[in-house]
């Protein structure tokens, strides 16, 4: 944005000062100006004289914040900011300072993108991460559904009120009716209380796994990550091409630390005893109860199941 000094600049010779003088005036008489003036009696237009630049991009930065064409096109010296005039009184004579100020489309998208840094996403939309949510909307979706949704909410406001808890949910139901929308809806909402989140999309993860087998730094990090992160979602669990390694080393590995710690949360097409039975054979071992009640002994007992019902959402 151009300085009342770049607009002196452009006028001709002779009759500079009497064009200065007429631009200073129309300034000190703006109404924007005016407004902010009223608040300071005392700032006559002499006093004002060697402030004028301040003045000139106080009321250039509050017109254009009047008609605000969005953050993007923000036309202000910093955008996202506007300027903000103060007064001190310094030995008795009144001095003007500037400053800029975040407008509150920047506070917002600052804030926003603060809350999606702390969600980690393995292979899921980042779609379903990106927007808002508004639970009026999430709650008029599907009535069918709506049972779950409480039990989501009300997850959440107990997150909020005791902190974290050793249960977590396991949400179960046909396809398309919304679970992996109603985690993530779990995950933006609890981010924006500080908590950090992770949720992995078990089919790509099951495979990515493969190739992280020969980088064992690479591995180790992502385990680790998924092990500390205050909420962790594994979407579409029972859904994955299962091997004894995934299972037992990965997933064992994860469920095991997170125990009594920190809670963790699957959505799912299978009941529990179904995931069992998917968890008790790979291709390459065949059929191993045992295997399978051990990794389940580390889910059944820290979720509470929810239903969701209602109609797909992907259809149509």
């Amino acid at each position: 944005m151009e300085s009342l000094a770049d607009v002196l600049k452009q006028m001709s010779g002779g009759s500079l000062l009497k064009q200065a003088e007429a631009t200073g005036k129309r300034l000190l008489a703006d109404p924007v100006l005016q407004d902010w003036r009223r608040e300071h009696p005392e700032l006559t237009d002499e006093r004002l004289k060697p402030y004028m630049n301040k003045l000139y991009q106080y009321v250039k930065e509050t017109k254009a914040c009047a008609a605000c064409p969005g953050l993007e096109r923000c036309p202000n010296d910093f955008p996202g900011h506007y300027t903000v005039l103060s007064v001190e009184h310094d030995g008795g004579a009144p001095h003007l300072y500037d400053r800029q100020a975040a407008c509150v489309l920047f506070a917002a998208k600052e804030s926003q993108d603060a809350v999606r840094s702390r969600i980690r996403s393995f292979y899921v939309d980042e779609r379903s991460l990106s927007q808002g949510y508004s639970a009026e909307e999430i709650l008029g979706l599907d009535e069918e559904r709506n049972k779950a949704v409480f039990g989501v909410m009300q997850y959440i406001d107990q997150t909020k009120e005791r902190g974290l808890m050793p249960k977590g949910l396991y949400l179960v139901g046909p396809l398309g009716t919304g679970k992996t929308f109603l985690m993530c809806y779990l995950l933006y909402e609890l981010a924006k209380t500080g908590r950090s989140g992770a949720i992995v999309y078990m089919p790509d993860f099951a495979e990515d796994l493969k190739a992280m087998f020969g980088e064992p730094q690479k591995l180790k990090e992502t385990v680790d990550m998924l092990k500390e992160t205050d909420l962790l979602i594994f979407d579409d669990i029972g859904a994955e091409n299962l091997n004894p390694w995934l299972r037992d080393h990965v997933l064992g590995t994860i469920l095991n630390y997170r125990m009594q710690r920190k809670p963790t949360f699957f959505t799912s097409n299978h009941e529990l005893s179904a995931l069992e039975r998917h968890f008790s054979f790979t291709s390459r071992e065949g059929e191993d109860e045992d295997r399978g009640k051990r990794i389940m002994d580390r889910i059944r007992p820290f979720v509470d199941v929810l239903h969701v019902r209602g109609a797909n959402k992907r259809s149509g």
